[in-house]
């Protein structure tokens, strides 16, 4: 793939997320796919994303940065929404909160095969201390 079609396939795949079209993510991410080192495939991965959107129902997932270097992507997801409960071990019950997300994708054969992320909890915590105002 050239770095125009990665670009390209990369925002239809965040479009994929926002729609939540669990038909079609088969189309990005590979049977094979891991998360963070772990194996997930394509049915362990759409189960870790379709979780995330029903402890967070107003998820949209929103590039702020993108770098294309085939066969990798390296983006910065930024996210600005009301978690039910707790999230990563804090206690949001609906409030209102924005953070990134560092990530990086290996593809291969056209799809998803690695990837390694970093949510950046630290400012979801500081926004519940209030020490980073929104």
């Amino acid at each position: 793939m050239t770095k125009e079609q990665v670009v390209d396939f990369y925002r239809a795949y965040i479009a994929c997320l926002n729609a939540q079209d669990w038909q079609r993510l088969g189309d990005f991410v590979s049977e094979e796919a891991s998360h963070n080192g772990q194996k997930f495939g394509l049915a362990g991965y759409r189960a870790m994303l379709a979780n995330d959107f029903a402890q967070i129902p107003d998820l949209q997932f929103t590039i702020a940065l993108l770098v294309c270097d085939p066969p990798h992507i390296a983006a910065r997801l930024q996210f600005n929404c009301r978690p039910k409960g707790t999230f990563f071990g804090l206690p949001i019950n609906g409030k209102r909160v924005r953070f990134a997300e560092n990530v990086f994708y290996e593809l291969r054969d056209g799809k998803i095969w690695e990837v390694w992320s970093v949510i950046d909890k630290a400012a979801i915590a500081a926004q519940l201390e209030g020490t980073i105002l929104l």
